[in-house]
């Protein structure tokens, strides 16, 4: 089953996802984040540690922005953690974030489509990404490109999925 698992920052979605695949083999975790840097972004540093803190230690982990090439290559279970630093690594690669909207949109868009294909292939993938956009208008141009393009990546992906969970104070509700 392909499962997306989306909610808020600190909402147990990380959690929830791990879970999902207790008891699997050959669990393949994807981080498409950017590298922890413990001198450039302290606070980065330790979200990474606890998230790597946090799931099972017999997990391959493969830190890559390139998620469609680690889906086809995964050799059991996949979890993705998350779309949110993989469309963030996507932007900054890309060079979009002062790029009209619209120039934006349609080059996130076929790098969706990649994962999506790459997506499509497989049976056994759970992602994980961050709800934004419920009211709150970014005061910065940046804060609402990157809104409106996790927005429009999550409906695309949400479609290439059996199941979606929206997790609220570590509750998962299968929408």
């Amino acid at each position: 089953m392909r499962v997306l698992v989306t909610g808020g920052a600190r909402s147990g979605k990380s959690r929830h996802a791990v879970r999902l695949l207790d008891g699997a083999d050959e669990v393949t975790f994807v981080a498409p984040g950017r590298p922890a840097d413990e001198l450039e972004d302290p606070d980065w540093a330790k979200r990474v540690d606890h998230h790597r803190a946090h799931r099972p230690a017999e997990w391959w982990t493969v830190e890559s922005s390139d998620v469609a090439s680690a889906l086809r290559r995964a050799p059991g279970p996949v979890l993705v953690d998350c779309l949110g630093t993989w469309l963030t690594a996507t932007v900054d690669d890309l060079g979009l974030w002062d790029a009209p909207a619209d120039q934006a949109r349609a080059a996130v868009d076929e790098s969706t489509d990649a994962l999506c294909a790459a997506l499509s292939s497989r049976d056994d993938v759970v992602l994980v990404t961050n709800e934004v956009g419920s009211g709150v208008v970014p005061p910065y141009r940046s804060g609402g490109v990157f809104r409106d393009l996790l927005g429009a990546l999550n409906q695309t992906v949400a479609d290439c999925c059996d199941e979606v969970h929206l997790v609220v104070c570590g509750r998962a509700l299968t929408l």
